[in-house]
């Protein structure tokens, strides 16, 4: 990757495929932010799913909510089969993926 300053260009804006429905990652080492798009609250919830047309059994994706879209996220995932479980986000248990 060549360096903007060097050639006079701006840098290029960070990628943002596969955010269409929702937000960006919350900055690193900071509390994680809800993932439903425009939020930009402090996220309380995490949504466990999981895709059985993609991905093994045990595999488990997770999204963060705020108290405010929880119920839109559950909805959403169980709308479509993908919804596998609802747990608070506490200090004890960070965001969970496997």
């Amino acid at each position: 990757m060549t360096d903007p300053q060097a050639t006079g260009r701006p840098a290029a804006a960070a990628p943002t495929a596969g955010l269409g429905l929702f937000g960006m990652p919350s900055a690193e080492g900071g509390p994680p932010v809800c993932s439903r798009k425009g939020c930009r609250n402090d996220a309380a919830w995490q949504l466990l799913w999981n895709n059985p047309r993609i991905h093994t059994p045990e595999r488990r994706k997770a999204w963060a909510s705020c108290p405010d879209h929880v119920a839109w996220f559950e909805d959403y995932l169980r709308d479509r089969g993908l919804w596998k479980q609802t747990l608070p986000l506490t200090a004890d248990r960070p965001m969970e993926t496997r």
